[in-house]
């Protein structure tokens, strides 16, 4: 269907300032008129210089002849039954560059049935932007794949082509069921429909473990992230997938390793308990054989360190409990406060009325979703340590909050003998003792890092700190990330 135009100077007020080339020409082509974006497009400072000149001049040989063609064909077609016509050329301009660009015959009639006009686009933005998103859909190190509504594959590129043990020329036009194991082929479905009815770009399988099917049969796990291409024709729907197999081994390994520390723990505790056991009450009864009028002070003293030393090793059977428990993460979550969590854990860790306590809530201390136990604990035994390993009376604590990325950060600072040089790391290890002569066998820090690793966050030390002693920094996550919500 033509348009019926009235007159030229309709015609030139329209399309004189459009965005895209527009030209008037006659049967054999010649231009009469033309606005400023074509003579931009072919590189003319004035359109008016082009007025008499052909319009394939600056066109692809072959592609002038085909427009010339069409001219013809377009004339000799009465005015209501003209179509419009489209074609890929590439222009040259004056100034010899060349550069890709799209041409439209548009149907008109009435006062205009002697011209015709034709609308010139500029595809030099569209063709980068298509080498730029074809460079990277071709060197992502992520597999990309691109399907059609009917579920066949269109493109996809070499890293996917790998994950799956296939050649890119054996996958492209098959249906897409080919890399899914057959039980999740209908659910699968299920889910596409859904998608295209509401497509927004969303993760697949939240809270599900997705597998791919391999060339050679076997499963490999995957995270698929599904988005809409915005197309002229068809829809199409473009995935990422990523082989997480190396992560899940690891995680795996990881779960297994903590398991077996755990059993390894439950069992030793238990065949440690019964000997202690029986050599408590082998102690007792020798002591009741003996009675006390019988004993010297010396072999009293003795049957009392005897005592003392069972029940050290009782208690650090349970610290061994302790530590192997701290390796499970709490799922009970709730909005926790800092300021409110930093109190807790004063009122709780018994600091001296001598010590001097500095608290500091920056901006960024605002509350945030945590397991509220195992934190509260950290900070408390952070606190207890500064105060237990001071050495003097008079003490300075300072505890400050603050947010790094996507961690709140807590720091303990104090003015005591910090931590020796080269003992940084040391101090975390089971039984190790940051001060020789205090109470305690060593288990407090390396239960506090243990905790705070099995919630993904951790905690570092450096001496001196800012007040000159040891400077105590955790970093808890106020977002978990998504492998922390797969254990």
């Amino acid at each position: 269907m033509s348009i019926v135009v009235d007159s030229l100077a309709e015609v030139h007020a329209a399309l004189q300032h459009a965005p895209i080339g527009a030209v008037v020409v006659d049967r054999a082509g010649v231009i009469s008129w033309a606005n400023p974006a074509f003579a931009s497009i072919v590189g003319e400072a004035d359109p008016a210089a082009l007025r008499l000149a052909l319009v394939t001049l600056w066109m692809d040989p072959e592609d002038g002849e085909a427009l010339l063609q069409m001219l013809q064909s377009h004339f000799a077609t009465p005015g209501e039954a003209r179509l419009p016509w489209t074609r890929p050329t590439t222009f040259k301009r004056i100034d010899g560059a060349e550069q890709p660009g799209e041409i439209t015959l548009a149907p008109c009639s009435g006062a205009f049935d002697q011209f015709a006009i034709l609308h010139v686009r500029n595809l030099v933005r569209l063709a980068t932007a298509e080498k730029r998103f074809s460079q990277i859909f071709e060197n992502l190190p992520l597999g990309l794949i691109v399907i059609d509504g009917g579920q066949r594959i269109v493109q996809l590129n070499q890293a996917l082509a790998n994950q799956f043990g296939y050649s890119r020329e054996e996958l492209v036009g098959r249906s897409l069921d080919v890399l899914l194991p057959p039980r999740y082929r209908t659910e699968h479905q299920h889910h596409i429909d859904a998608y295209t009815r509401a497509p927004v770009a969303r993760s697949m399988g939240l809270g599900s473990d997705l597998t791919g099917l391999h060339r050679l049969g076997r499963e490999i796990p995957v995270e698929v992230a599904l988005t809409r291409l915005e197309t002229m024709a068809q829809p199409l729907y473009m995935a990422i997938v990523t082989d997480i197999t190396v992560r899940k081994r690891g995680q795996e390994a990881l779960q297994q390793t903590n398991a077996q520390l755990e059993e390894f723990t439950y069992v030793a505790s238990h065949d440690l308990r019964s000997p202690l056991r029986g050599i408590a009450d082998l102690v007792t009864w020798i002591r009741e054989d003996l009675g006390d009028e019988n004993m010297t002070p010396e072999v009293k003293h003795n049957f009392d360190r005897i005592a003392l030393r069972i029940n050290r090793a009782e208690q650090m059977i349970d610290d061994l409990l302790s530590y192997a428990r701290a390796g499970n993460r709490d799922l009970e979550t709730e909005i926790v406060t800092p300021c409110d969590l930093v109190d807790e854990a004063l009122s709780l860790a018994l600091v001296p009325e001598s010590f001097t306590v500095e608290v500091e809530i920056e901006e960024g201390g605002s509350p945030f979703r945590a397991p509220r136990a195992p934190l509260a604990t950290s900070l408390r035994n952070l606190i207890g340590n500064a105060v237990k390993h001071h050495g003097g009376e008079n003490g300075h604590i300072r505890i400050s909050v603050g947010e790094n990325g996507r961690y709140t950060v807590f720091t303990v600072d104090d003015d005591g003998p910090g931590i020796a040089k080269g003992n940084e790391e040391r101090i975390f290890k089971l039984f190790h003792r940051a001060s020789p002569g205090t109470s305690g066998e060593g288990l407090g820090l390396a239960f506090t890092r243990r905790m705070i690793n099995a919630h993904g966050g951790m905690i570092t030390v450096r001496s001196p700190g800012e007040l000159g002693g040891a400077c105590f920094e955790i970093h808890w996550p106020r977002v978990l990330l998504k492998e922390m919500d797969d254990e």
